[in-house]
């Protein structure tokens, strides 16, 4: 078609069509025939395989003959170790026993589909150096099962008597070395004596002028030894009834007291951040034990060293030379304040309850054993355990969980209940204690009352089973 000027007439076309022709082109020019395929390049295949297995096995494809033979033999004679665990000193003894706890290579397989798994089973695929390329150097190994210890069954604890007599927060308690009474201090600046088989009230003590917070019952004399906000540490003669001795020293006031098993050697600390040594016949004042740097809310001695041990509002547990008046040690593992310390009656251990966990060490070296499998999740006031390996915790919520001392398995949680006439915020623990048979449990709250606690006898390991799961990672501080 073309114009009265001879010119020709370009006809209008759309972006659209022009694309499809634009494509159609250049399939008639580079496919003339459509419905075959290309045939595959054997170069750019042989070097797209060669690229492969240099970035596969480049490190293991060129063995001499006699050391890939070697080393399958020896591979074959005895378990690989190249692929073992570091464990723990007991593992590592295992394993030189003959004991094989390493990760060794299982039979050679065909690689098959995910599907084809056996379900239940928790399967790791790992590389195992120096096997045939000829199948797969992937091996199918089932995961270890967990080395941490199960912990014992335990009957859980039910509160059977509630003590009223207080008129303020009860904050400690001393069992007699006879099993016949305890005796607890309170906020009201007075020290009540009580029957322990039947809770009635036997004596009541007076001459704190603020509360009374640390409370020993020595073994070998017929003294009570209390220690209070006041800053008196005060001996009392439970034959007079009444004092005898006042040691005097601290600067603030004393939180906590113990009462050294093997020699007549008193121990306090307080808000002053000092451990003090106090003789108990002479009211002499032995020595102070200087380093921490906050108060020394928590202590205990023991008969061998470190013959004492001190937990503080400055986080840190320390170890102390007796003799030497020295620190030995300082754990430093917690991240608030340790105000609980619990000596465990029969084993070489100890247990720290702060606000951040509950953890377990060893003694004499005071060695990290292991965290409480659970978070309390408040602050920690006291805590205390019986020959049976039971712990018991208790917050500033009112909360008292139970566990096993063993495997740190928390097996019962309480919740303890205000006396009528109380706040709920008065649901508050300030102190526990088992009596010397392990079988009773007491603790004393801020609602004014003393609750005593046993074993449910009618339980059974099938009525209360225990529901427990091994950690998957173990924390190492």
């Amino acid at each position: 078609m073309a114009t009265a000027g001879g010119e020709p007439v370009v006809e209008p076309q759309s972006l659209k069509k022009l694309s499809l022709k634009s494509l159609k082109r250049s399939l008639d020019l580079f496919a003339p025939a459509r419905s075959l395929l290309f045939a595959p390049d054997a170069e750019s295949k042989r070097i797209r395989v060669s690229c492969k297995v240099n970035a596969e096995y480049g490190a293991v494809k060129n063995l001499p003959a006699d050391q890939g033979r070697a080393a399958q033999g020896k591979g074959a004679a005895a378990p690989s170790t190249a692929l073992a665990l570091t464990g723990t000193q007991d593992a590592n003894d295992a394993r030189r026993e003959g004991t094989s706890n390493a990760i060794v290579p299982a039979p050679l397989m065909l690689p098959k589909a995910p599907e084809s798994a056996v379900p239940g089973k928790n399967t790791t695929v790992l590389s195992i150096p120096g096997s045939s390329d000829r199948f797969s150097t992937s091996a199918l190994m089932e995961r270890l099962p967990s080395r941490w210890p199960k912990p014992v069954w335990h009957a859980p604890w039910r509160n059977y008597r509630v003590i009223s007599g207080h008129l303020g927060w009860v904050r400690s308690i001393a069992f007699d070395p006879g099993n016949e009474w305890f005796c607890t201090g309170s906020a009201d600046r007075t020290i009540k004596i009580w029957d322990l088989a039947s809770g009635t009230l036997k004596l009541t003590l007076t001459g704190h002028i603020e509360q009374v917070r640390g409370l020993a019952v020595s073994q070998r004399h017929t003294y009570l030894f209390s220690a209070g906000d006041d800053k008196q540490v005060k001996c009392w003669d439970l034959e007079q009834n009444k004092v005898i001795r006042s040691y005097h020293g601290h600067l603030s006031g004393v939180y906590c007291l113990a009462l050294h098993p093997t020699i007549d050697v008193l121990l306090t600390g307080g808000r002053d951040s000092v451990c003090r040594v106090w003789d108990i016949r002479t009211k002499a004042h032995v020595s102070a034990l200087t380093g921490h740097d906050n108060t020394v809310c928590s202590v205990f001695a023991r008969p061998t060293d470190p013959q004492v041990v001190t937990g503080s509002h400055d986080t840190t547990i320390k170890f102390w030379d007796l003799v030497a008046g020295k620190t030995m040690c300082t754990l430093t593992h917690h991240k608030k304040s340790v105000r609980a310390l619990a000596l465990h009656p029969k084993e070489k251990s100890f247990a720290s309850a702060s606000a951040d966990n509950i953890k377990k060490f060893s003694l004499p070296k005071g060695e990290f054993l292991h965290n409480m499998l659970s978070q309390q999740k408040t602050i920690l006031n006291a805590m205390a355990v019986n020959e049976d390996g039971v712990l018991a915790t208790a917050g500033d919520n009112g909360s008292m969980w139970f566990w096993d001392w063993k495997s740190g398995h928390n097996f019962q949680q309480e919740q303890t209940i205000v006396q009528p006439g109380s706040l709920e915020s008065e649901a508050c623990i300030y102190a526990l204690s088992y009596d010397n048979s392990g079988s009773r449990l007491v603790t004393c709250e801020a609602d004014k009352t003393i609750k005593m606690w046993k074993e449910d006898l009618t339980a059974t390991p099938e009525t209360h089973p225990v529901n427990f799961k091994p950690p998957k990672d173990i924390r190492r501080y």
